[in-house]
């Protein structure tokens, strides 16, 4: 039984940090449905007032949509490899081709999280219903009475109206709940085509087969989680031996005593290696073989940035 639970909490553990583009997606858009689901129920609250509804409902789908899209342009690694390589180098060695992909790849991924919560919204139709129930024309509504204007339509969501008012304000409700679930269907619809024309689009501008393709994604991941783990293990040795020669001693678990004798730590990579594998990178090869990241490119000792007869610019792939 023991044996059991564990496995299933390693795969739980391997799911929730699997880098696919597709499982990321999903649990953002998730974790953005719950988080609707939550504003919905505790945070959501018209204010059943002329003027204000309407910038209260839209504020309440798009205040969201863009904090979380900005929020999604931060946590991208590569909004931050796109600033170290404009601070570093400049844009001149960028094609025009590989810089719209590169934004592609930064708003399309930063776009997850907005648009479920847009959808999420606009599908529930309480925002849309109180921003929108005050422009209703009373001339649509049939037998309505002529001495009720925009105020009362106002409070139709809060259903504080009079009580010969009630099939009214359900018909009204009813109408715009309709509009505000299509438009949701057909935000989906259009991000569905978006999303199947953008990955044709990629594979068909690939200039890679889908072998190399898979090895080069699976190359990223590796050589990512292996550079962090080492990296880790390096910084902790070094500030070892910086605390030891400040005291003259350092106070070290088993384990961190194991990785000092077994990883001698002589001292920290200058700038320009820290520059040289920081950055965008864009495909490229030397003398017909591969250089798939940074990393590899500096460790071949391939000088240079730019398209070169020895090394071909090919076209950028988001990862």
């Amino acid at each position: 039984m023991a044996a059991l639970i564990a496995e299933n909490f390693r795969f739980l553990s391997l799911f929730f940090k699997s880098k696919d583009v597709m499982i990321f997606n999903g649990l953002v858009a998730l974790g953005t449905v719950g988080s609707e689901e939550l504003f919905s129920v505790v945070a959501f609250n018209c204010p059943c007032s002329p003027a204000r509804n309407y910038i209260y409902g839209l504020a309440a789908i798009g205040v969201p949509a863009l904090a979380l899209f900005i929020i999604g342009v931060i946590w991208n690694n590569h909004t931050w490899n796109l600033v170290a390589e404009c601070h570093k180098r400049g844009t001149k060695n960028f094609s025009t081709a590989a810089t719209f992909l590169l934004f592609g790849s930064i708003m399309g991924r930063a776009a997850v999280a907005p648009v479920t919560w847009s959808v999420i919204s606009l599908l529930r139709g309480e925002a849309y219903i109180c921003a929108l129930s005050e422009f209703v024309k009373p001339s649509s509504l049939d037998k309505f009475p002529a001495n009720y204007g925009a105020d009362v339509l106002a409070r139709f969501p809060c259903k504080d109206v009079p009580a010969n008012l009630t099939k009214f304000r359900d018909e009204v409700t009813r109408r715009l709940r309709y509009e505000s679930q299509l438009f949701g269907w057909l935000l989906i619809g259009i991000v569905a085509v978006l999303v199947f024309l953008t990955k044709c689009l990629k594979h068909c501008c690939s200039p890679l087969s889908y072998r190399q393709e898979a090895y080069w994604a699976q190359y990223r991941s590796n050589e990512a989680k292996l550079f962090q783990r080492t990296a880790e293990v390096h910084s902790r040795i070094l500030a070892a031996k910086n605390v030891k020669q400040f005291f003259g001693f350092v106070a070290l678990d088993k384990e961190e005593k194991e990785l000092v004798q077994e990883f001698p730590v002589e001292g920290v990579q200058p700038s320009p290696q820290w520059n040289a594998i920081t950055g965008v990178y864009i495909y490229r090869e030397n003398k017909g073989f591969p250089l798939y990241s940074r990393l590899h490119k500096w460790a071949k000792g391939v000088e240079g940035n730019g398209p070169s007869p020895e090394g071909h610019e090919m076209l950028f792939l988001a990862s």
